[in-house]
């Protein structure tokens, strides 16, 4: 079923292509005289020969010019233009004259009429016919600016979107290296080692910053791996501190934007600091056929720290998971007295 599918998703773009694309320009202009020709050739004959064949050229005249004015000359000067009074005059004026040439060349070759035939044909009949093929090549113009102008408002919209994302990223950096280096330098007073410590892993999560995150995609177990270093790196500041990561499913091969689950890991470690007792952050990731489910449960202080920061990194975070899995992600946060937790299923 999936491969009928896809063999006629490909058989309506190879037909779309045709219409549209100006690759294949001169296999339309043939394919419409190769369909003029064939209509012609197998209609009835109303005259004799050669007056028969004079008459079919002028047909086929008529209509190419029709055709032809009417697609590259009066849809994009007129109709394109929202002139439409005067693409109405032409469309009036294409159907009289077109009319009377017929009428003139009927009244030349009439003596040479086959018996039983008759070449007459009242104006508003002939009317209609004119009126069809001006609508169907116009239809043809219409529906390549149509086209056109959703490609060019398609690109728009992907390129704004790929700046939002990037620019999204670009703050996560800064805002996590502006803690980091907080960190560090509190520590250089009190524990130069630990200081030094600090900065080592420091320089190996900015390495991974600088060289992965620039790409559109990483493999998951090298960011579960940034995100281990950077909860080493926090237990290396505090002694109370303790985590937990929980790897479930066929994790290797997946591959998910970078930095994807910092702002949650670095959340969950900025409002569980705890004097008094012994604070954690669990972290649970598990492949579910083609879902992934993340999980981040981290412990709440007895009292609460007066949070000051305008929470960047959350906000970052949802508006980029929008723009990444507009409909085939769930994010839900549960705040319990005792714990805030985060669960994420991604479709991927």
């Amino acid at each position: 079923m999936n491969r009928i599918l896809r063999r006629k998703t490909m058989d309506a773009n190879c037909i779309l292509q045709l219409i549209i694309s100006e690759k294949y320009r001169f296999q339309r202009h043939l394919l419409l005289i190769a369909f003029c020709i064939v209509v012609l050739y197998y209609s009835p004959p109303d005259y004799q020969e050669p007056f028969e064949t004079y008459n079919r050229l002028v047909i086929f005249s008529q209509i190419i010019l029709l055709a032809y004015s009417n697609m590259y000359f009066f849809v994009p000067v007129f109709l394109f233009r929202q002139k439409y009074l005067s693409y109405g005059l032409f469309v009036l004026s294409a159907m009289v004259l077109s009319f009377y040439i017929h009428e003139a060349f009927s009244y030349i070759f009439k003596l040479d009429l086959l018996p039983n035939e008759d070449d007459s044909i009242n104006f508003f009949t002939f009317s209609f016919m004119t009126m069809v093929l001006i609508i169907a090549s116009a239809s043809v113009k219409l529906f390549q600016r149509w086209v056109a102008d959703t490609q060019v408002i398609h690109g728009l919209e992907l390129a704004k979107t790929n700046a939002e994302l990037e620019q999204l990223k670009n703050q996560i950096n800064p805002h996590f290296l502006f803690n980091m280096l907080n960190n560090a330098n509190v520590l250089i007073e009190d524990d130069p080692r630990k200081a030094s410590q600090v900065l080592m892993k420091l320089s190996d999560l900015l390495r991974y910053q600088l060289y992965d995150s620039s790409r559109e995609e990483v493999l998951l177990t090298s960011e579960i791996h940034f995100l281990e270093d950077f909860l080493n790196l926090e237990k290396v500041r505090r002694d109370n501190f303790k985590f937990l990561i929980s790897k479930e499913g066929e994790l290797s091969g997946v591959q998910v934007p970078p930095l994807l689950f910092i702002s949650f890991v670095e959340n969950a470690v900025k409002h569980n600091n705890d004097s008094v007792k012994s604070s954690y952050v669990n972290l649970f990731f598990e492949m579910r056929h083609t879902e992934l489910f993340f999980k981040c449960i981290n412990s709440k202080p007895a009292v609460k720290a007066v949070n000051k920061s305008g929470g960047l990194g959350l906000s970052n975070i949802k508006r980029r998971l929008e723009l990444l899995f507009p409909a085939s992600h769930d994010l839900n946060i549960k705040d319990d007295p005792e714990a805030y937790c985060v669960t994420l299923t991604i479709k991927l």
